[in-house]
């Protein structure tokens, strides 16, 4: 089914999402993972997608983004989880756009039932925002400082890239608590060798910087083509 939203994000900046499609479990409700798309598409596309995988335990849940500016797109608008210049572990990062977001998406795991664990996972644009959560949950707070409100159990991320990467260290090394919940987290990247929008080297450069940032419980997995 689908519903359409809107959230107040990290900062209190109200942006309109669109429609979030919910694929149901066939069998019994064992996980809920948010899929996030990436830039310029919706939640729909992937809810078909994921509906035909065997994974008959799991519920997905497929927003879509709100429509932005996009500073990389010469400020032309299209659905973006957050403002991007370059999809690159060096690139400038809209934390503003990047807290909002993964706000929205704990407040749609926040709803799950208690013993179901919960997961985000994405696509290219998707993918860095999934990172960003991982962070923000190890860390306890998103980067404004407003405490992360849920449990991860598993992170997702296929042709992405690690945001906010330069503060990344610093914020996991900030505790004991930060640092047990990065080596716990568990974290599945993959990334084509022939991907022309996010290179291949920005992704393996991000599962680096997650390593020894303590995100030790991490498989990058690479493939041939994009």
């Amino acid at each position: 089914y689908v519903t359409s939203m809107s959230s107040s994000g990290a900062r209190g900046v109200r942006r309109e999402y669109g429609r979030t499609y919910v694929v149901r479990p066939k069998g019994r409700h064992l996980a809920t993972i948010v899929w996030l798309h990436g830039i310029g598409d919706n939640g729909n596309s992937w809810s078909q997608v994921l509906g035909n995988l065997p994974l008959d335990n799991v519920k997905w849940i497929c927003p879509t983004a709100p429509t932005r500016p996009v500073a990389a797109f010469g400020g032309f608008p299209c659905t973006a989880w957050f403002d991007v210049e370059e999809t690159s572990v060096d690139g400038p990062d809209d934390v503003q756009g990047l807290d909002a977001s993964a706000a929205h998406i704990a407040n749609l795991l926040s709803s799950e039932p208690s013993d179901v664990r919960l997961g985000i996972g994405g696509f290219s644009m998707g993918a860095a925002t999934a990172l960003h959560s991982a962070a923000c949950y190890a860390h306890g707070r998103f980067s404004n400082g407003v405490a992360y409100p849920i449990t991860l159990s598993a992170i997702i991320g296929l042709s992405g890239w690690l945001p906010c990467s330069r503060a990344l260290r610093t914020k996991i090394e900030s505790s004991q608590t930060a640092f047990r919940r990065a080596a716990a987290l568990p974290i599945m990247l993959g990334h084509g060798r022939g991907d022309e929008v996010v290179t291949y080297r920005n992704g393996e450069r991000s599962a680096e910087f997650l390593r020894n940032s303590g995100f030790s419980y991490l498989n990058f997995k690479a493939y041939n083509g994009y």
